[in-house]
């Protein structure tokens, strides 16, 4: 079941977004933030979790990309899937859900910007139909000091 999220999800979601900084594929981010610097930072808006048996199992948000008017339909994805549910659909059903929401909040633009070696949420993005802009070489370093690569992906919804 996918729902919104709730501040008390917080710890479950906490927990799967550390196991993906743990397989530094997901993030540059270098230790999981407190509820309420996570919570300045994501819009307020299409923050989504995938619930099963009463457990999150995965979570998706967006953050802003600017501050800037012009921009304001603009969001930067962020999914992350339990361990134990990875490869059973819970990211295609999380995503989609996501994109459909951020439609719905007026949202024109979604991009996710990716490890390039994260070859599982790049297939899942493009699954959603997101579409590669391009690659960012040595954009940054990594939680252990190495330069990483990411790949740029877009979704352009049907807003007028």
């Amino acid at each position: 079941m996918i729902r919104a999220m709730r501040n008390t999800d917080w710890d479950a979601v906490a927990e799967i977004y550390q196991a993906g900084m743990d397989t530094n594929l997901a993030t540059f981010q270098t230790e999981c933030p407190s509820w309420e610097e996570w919570d300045s930072t994501h819009s307020a808006k299409c923050r989504l979790v995938a619930e099963k048996d009463g457990s999150v199992i995965g979570w998706a948000a967006l953050s802003p990309t600017s501050s800037r008017e012009a921009y304001a339909g603009v969001a930067e994805v962020s999914i992350y899937i339990d361990d134990t549910e990875q490869n059973a659909g819970v990211g295609t059903e999380l995503l989609q859900a996501l994109c459909r929401e951020a439609e719905k909040e007026g949202f024109w633009t979604l991009q996710s910007s990716i490890f390039s070696e994260n070859q599982a949420s790049i297939r899942l993005h493009v699954k959603c139909g997101f579409r590669l802009i391009g690659r960012r070489e040595k954009i940054g370093k990594d939680r252990l000091g190495v330069w990483r690569d990411t790949v740029l992906m877009e979704l352009r919804n049907n807003i007028d």
